[in-house]
């Protein structure tokens, strides 16, 4: 409702309106408003209050700690390893729509943080057939239970959450070049292992044609080796097409420009203590949540403004004091459920610390687990190629038949195919840990 004043009174609240708008364009005044409370001039001058100042330096802290937390995270991939090269590949040809999202997001704050500035603008109405009155109106929010520095606290919340988005797409994208990259160097050397066996079972395959035509073996087990034969050529030319397929999904991940590297790479240290990306997913989303509980909840409550008008004859000016939700019986209800609002912001920050640390946790014992699981399998490498070696000279000595030296070169062929799959295994696992963790990506290059 708009509360009228004497002419007096009308002229003194048009004048110190527009001579607040005057005094914001300049920069003079623009400090001394304060969005919660009344402004204050003293002199024309500007006084800062001690309120803003301190809200200010700690929305500027709040923003500073998660942000500031993001472009501190620093890559555990090595400079100039096969790595570091796949990741720069990948990350040259990125679109960075999440960059895009977050620069908009950036404008919008920037706009929310001049809320507090009075307003102009036109107000046109029609007096009769024919004529139509244009009025400049300028409106001042003098109180308003703080909506406005919600406002601005939603903005900062958004260019937060899209600052996580960003890492986030970043990291998305290097785990997912890192794993094409991992999936077709193991499908090469599975290939190249099955190429070689292929060399040796042909081989076998030479001897026992030989043996069979001869009359000296039976030709059964010449049809037993041929089919072997086979086998291992369907798995090279199989291993060979994975590689092909992942080979080319990389390249299309990094607009054609394929990483001129080879061989695995290392990662540096995973850091401890670090909160996982999820998390500060959530921190980004309880800001927002609490902003907007605030907003609704100053919306229940009334506000008191001023607002000055001009028709060129003459300025008249006004005080309101209205609420943006009318009062009713469910006001109660709704002021309980904003506060609800706030706990259940605060529990899924909690839900998500403990849910990063489950994963984290289960991550590094998978990895662990797939790391000592790989050097076993090495080991056991080693010993069935002592078996064949040992096998291979006693056939030479006469002591064993080609189908037993068959036998233990299966058995030797299966552990090192058994090997590659779980260095990879484990390489990926490690790949996954750090994707989760968030630290594929420096902060600082986002």
């Amino acid at each position: 409702m708009a509360i009228a004043t004497g002419r007096i009174g009308i002229r003194i609240i048009g004048t110190l309106g527009l001579g607040a708008l005057v005094s914001a364009c300049s920069g003079a005044a623009a400090p001394g408003w304060a969005p919660e409370g009344v402004s204050r001039f003293a002199g024309g001058g500007s006084e800062r209050p001690t309120r803003r100042v301190a809200e200010e330096r700690d929305a500027a802290a709040t923003r500073s700690a998660l942000i500031a937390g993001l472009s501190a995270r620093q890559s555990v991939l090595v400079p100039g390893s096969p790595y570091a090269e796949v990741a720069r590949a990948v990350m040259a040809t990125d679109a960075r729509v999440a960059e895009a999202e977050l620069r908009v997001a950036e404008l919008r704050e920037s706009a929310a943080a001049r809320n507090w500035l009075p307003t102009l603008g036109p107000s046109v109405s029609l007096t009769s057939l024919g004529d139509v009155v244009t009025d400049l109106v300028l409106n001042q929010v003098l109180f308003d239970n703080g909506r406005r520095r919600a406002e601005r606290d939603l903005a900062r919340a958004e260019v937060e959450a899209a600052a996580v988005r960003l890492a986030q797409d970043g990291n998305d994208r290097v785990r997912d070049g890192l794993l094409l990259y991992l999936r077709g160097l193991e499908a090469r050397r599975a290939a190249d292992h099955f190429a070689t066996a292929h060399v040796d079972m042909a081989e076998f395959e030479r001897v026992m044609s030989a043996r069979a035509a001869g009359g000296v073996a039976n030709p059964s087990d010449l049809t037993v080796l041929r089919q072997k034969l086979a086998d291992i050529a369907a798995d090279r030319d199989r291993a060979r097409s994975d590689a092909n397929r992942a080979e080319a999904e990389l390249a299309a991940l990094a607009d054609g420009a394929r990483p001129m590297v080879a061989g695995t790479g290392t990662l540096g240290p995973l850091p401890e203590g670090t909160d996982p990306l999820s998390v500060a997913e959530a921190e980004a989303l309880r800001a927002r949540a609490m902003a907007e509980a605030d907003m609704a909840r100053a919306g229940h409550l009334p506000g008191l403004g001023a607002s000055a008008r001009s028709d060129g004859s003459g300025v008249a000016g006004a005080l309101r004091l209205d609420t943006a939700q009318a009062l009713g019986l469910g006001t109660g209800a709704s002021l309980a459920a904003i506060e609800a609002t706030r706990e259940a912001a605060e529990r899924v920050v909690t839900d998500a610390r403990a849910t990063a640390a489950r994963d984290v946790a289960a991550l590094r014992a998978d990895r662990d687990a797939l790391v000592r699981q790989a050097g076993d399998a090495r080991a056991l490498v080693a010993q069935a190629r002592s078996n064949l070696d040992l096998f291979q000279r006693q056939y030479e000595g006469g002591g064993r038949t080609v189908m037993e030296v068959v036998g233990v070169y299966e058995s030797y062929a299966s552990a090192a195919e058994t090997a590659i799959a779980l260095d990879h295994r484990a390489l990926r696992a490690e790949i996954e840990l750090a994707h989760r963790l968030g630290v594929l990506v420096d902060g600082r290059s986002l």
